[in-house]
């Protein structure tokens, strides 16, 4: 028999296994509806007046079971997309499948065991030194509910009576065409990948590794692994996965769906906040300016910014009269009353307390012989015309985002800022701001909305009516949501909770930044997954105070992932100079793979380089099936922004992407196209390590363009 009738045959065999499975998995779904049709049968009622206690318990029952099935029905529905992609043959003969989800026959015997199950870990673990008493390690792909294709590892060599196809897994899998989103990596994790992501879930887990190795789909399957482990704590309080752009974050967005998982909330760092500010950022600072935003100096000057009056120095000062005697307040008696006021509560609910310490002072400017009792006093004071003008304008209730506005006012700036920033970065500062707010922006709006507190609301405001206005043409629908809602009122800057907070490329997280994603986790555990080598942040010893405060005294474990699976080693060998020279501790991986096609380093002038480019593009969409990125550096974007409608940006149609270098992070291409590497170094607060991101996007090609320099080659 060839090797073509025994693949044929060995993919009969399993073919017929995943058939056994789906037909199982047909009859969990159509017992799933049956479930679904019943809840909705429990309770009818025709009742179009108040809800008696015992329709109520009807009620919940019938949404209880509508909303078990239904979820059952997602999880089943997701799950068809390759739901079996392994075997393992054991030495006892026994053999055991491995799937998304565990599936079960009618004698309750595993049909599919659960990547995550501890049974399913030496499909992970097991190696030839280490086989955990596995003789062969199998790999199926599938399309839809068709097995496709087999990869084998052979554990055991003493094994002669078993069929070995393929060249193994994994390299079978890096070899694949890239596309516009992340795959999943459950069917190829390594023993090293395995072990971070089933450590446990307590205090902080730190995954550290260079490009190329995983960190970021390894950091999505313990999200995954932790629902699994812990679905109680992790369901009920949520787990926030945080990236570094929208960009990559539209990347990741599949990889926890087809895993069963998706209770998992993902946001950008720029959308970290949408929480309390009710909106979020994409663009990015020139580097100047999100240097400084960044950095816990800012944390003082907000401070500061609070606590300096909107009306003028000339303005701020208070007389009234009462019964004929003219009572007033200057300028330094209320800056000590508003810095006493502003130590012991936030601006938003400390105007009761500026009030009462305001009356307390005119009142004390009164006559002793004078006979009125201190609430008339008072009120003859706070029914004045001008103290009520006074109150509005020295204490009113402020916006984080009205609060940062005023740091475009370069007057406000040097007031706030000085002792804090030097003269060049305040003017920084206030030029940056434009009519959108940055990334960078958000952490400091996020900092301001927690120093300020919420905005006490408006007694004679009706917005929050229980019961409808007489002839109003809404309908009252009462659901079990609204009687199961607890109604109270929440402040409104009250930041969303999580049980775990997993950031991804942590070495690019601001000081700021750090303390706004503190403020989700309090209680949480968290994953911390980054590359010292890839930062983009100037200054590791700030970012590491800031880590330090998430950090604390929680049990701390770490993992290194050794092994770039991306990046072929003619281009890392190109990448790990360039970073060897500027970063000489950077931690490199050992790259596995070898092509045999050394990164094109090219040459041209700024009238030649667009052609250049489409030529080039159009070369490369015959020479790989997947992606294309063409990293381009920040003051080139616009230039180059129709570059995909060139001849040779048609030719890739959808397969190409342009992004800037840390629009980059995290993402990966078929090839890479790195436009004025130098501009790219300039341009960016990390310099080379921002370079060597770039460097390592491809897994297949790798093309430099200089544009009359190459100061960056090693």
């Amino acid at each position: 028999m060839d090797s073509a009738e025994i693949l044929q045959q060995e993919l009969a065999v399993e073919q017929a296994h995943v058939d056994l499975v789906y037909q199982y998995l047909d009859e969990a779904t159509k017992s799933a509806k049956s479930v679904a049709k019943q809840g909705q049968e429990i309770f009818q009622s025709d009742r179009e007046t108040y809800v008696r206690e015992e329709d109520g318990t009807a009620l919940f029952e019938r949404d209880a079971f509508a909303f078990q099935a239904a979820r059952r029905l997602a999880v089943l529905d997701a799950e068809h997309e390759g739901l079996v992609f392994g075997r393992l043959d054991h030495t006892d003969r026994e053999i055991r499948y491995i799937g998304r989800i565990g599936v079960r026959d009618e004698d309750y015997e595993p049909l599919v065991i659960d990547w995550r199950a501890r049974a399913a870990e030496p499909f992970y673990r097991a190696t030839a030194n280490h086989p955990m008493g596995v003789v062969r390690r199998r790999v199926l792909r599938c399309r839809n509910d068709r097995v496709v294709g087999i990869e084998d590892d052979l554990l055991d060599e003493s094994a002669q009576d078993l069929v070995i196809i393929g060249e193994g897994a994994l390299m079978a899998a890096l070899k694949r065409a890239r596309g516009h989103q992340m795959r999943d990596i459950v069917a190829t994790i390594q023993a090293e990948q395995d072990e971070a992501i089933r450590a446990d879930h307590k205090g902080i887990t730190s995954i550290s590794g260079g490009p190329g190795t995983g960190k970021s789909v390894v950091a999505l399957h313990r999200a995954a692994y932790l629902l699994y482990s812990n679905r109680r704590r992790f369901e009920r309080g949520g787990i926030l996965v945080v990236g570094p752009s929208a960009l990559f974050m539209n990347y990741i967005e599949r990889v926890l769906p087809s895993l069963g998982e998706d209770s998992v909330t993902l946001r950008a760092v720029g959308q970290v906040a949408v929480d309390v500010l009710g909106f979020s950022s994409e663009r990015i600072d020139p580097a100047a300016a999100a240097a400084i935003k960044g950095s816990l100096r800012m944390v003082p000057l907000l401070t500061r910014l609070i606590s300096l009056p909107l009306v003028d120095q000339e303005a701020d000062k208070l007389t009234v009269t009462v019964k004929g005697n003219v009572l007033s307040l200057n300028t330094p008696q209320l800056e000590r009353i508003r810095r006493d006021v502003l130590t012991r509560t936030k601006a938003n609910a400390g105007r009761p307390a500026a009030e009462d310490a305001i009356v307390a002072a005119l009142a004390a400017q009164l006559p002793d012989d004078l006979e009125q009792s201190a609430e008339t006093v008072r009120d003859l004071i706070t029914s004045a015309a001008a103290y009520r003008m006074f109150i509005q304008s020295w204490w009113p209730d402020l916006s984080p985002t009205t609060v940062l506005a005023r740091l475009r006012d370069p007057r406000v700036v040097g007031q706030v800022s000085e002792g804090i920033l030097t003269p060049a970065e305040q003017r920084t500062l206030a030029e940056s701001y434009l009519d959108e707010w940055s990334v960078a922006d958000i952490a400091l709006l996020d900092e301001l909305a927690a120093q300020l507190g919420p905005i006490a609301p408006d007694e004679g405001d009706d917005s929050q009516l229980v019961f409808l206005p007489e002839g109003s043409e809404v309908s009252e629908i009462i659901t079990m949501a609204d009687i199961l809602t607890d109604t109270r009122e929440e402040p409104q800057d009250r930041q969303q909770s999580f049980a775990h907070v997993l950031v991804d490329e942590a070495q690019d997280i601001s000081p700021m930044q750090w303390r706004m994603l503190r403020r989700r986790g309090r209680q949480a555990s968290w994953t911390i997954v980054g590359d010292a080598a890839q930062s983009s942040w100037p200054d590791a010893a700030e970012a590491q105070k800031a880590l330090n405060e998430v950090v604390g005294a929680a049990p701390h474990r770490e993992f290194r992932l050794s092994t770039n699976y991306r990046s072929p080693a003619e281009v890392f060998d190109l990448a790990a100079a360039v970073i060897r020279k500027a970063y000489p501790q950077a931690d490199l991986p050992h790259a596995v793979r070898s092509t045999g096609i050394q990164p094109e380093l090219l040459d041209t002038d700024e009238s030649s380089l667009e052609s250049l480019l489409s030529g080039k593009l159009a070369e490369l969409a015959g020479l790989v099936d997947g992606t294309v990125g063409v990293i381009v550096p920040p003051s080139r974007q616009q230039a180059l922004a129709a570059l995909p409608e060139t001849p040779g940006g048609k030719t890739l149609g959808d397969r190409l992407s342009l992004v800037s270098p840390l629009g980059a992070k995290g993402l990966e291409y078929d090839a890479v196209v790195v436009v004025a590497p130098d501009d790219v170094v300039a341009e960016s607060l990390g310099g080379e390590r921002v370079l060597y991101v770039c460097l390592t996007r491809p897994t297949q090609r790798l093309v430099t363009v200089d544009v009359g320099s190459s100061k960056w080659r090693p």
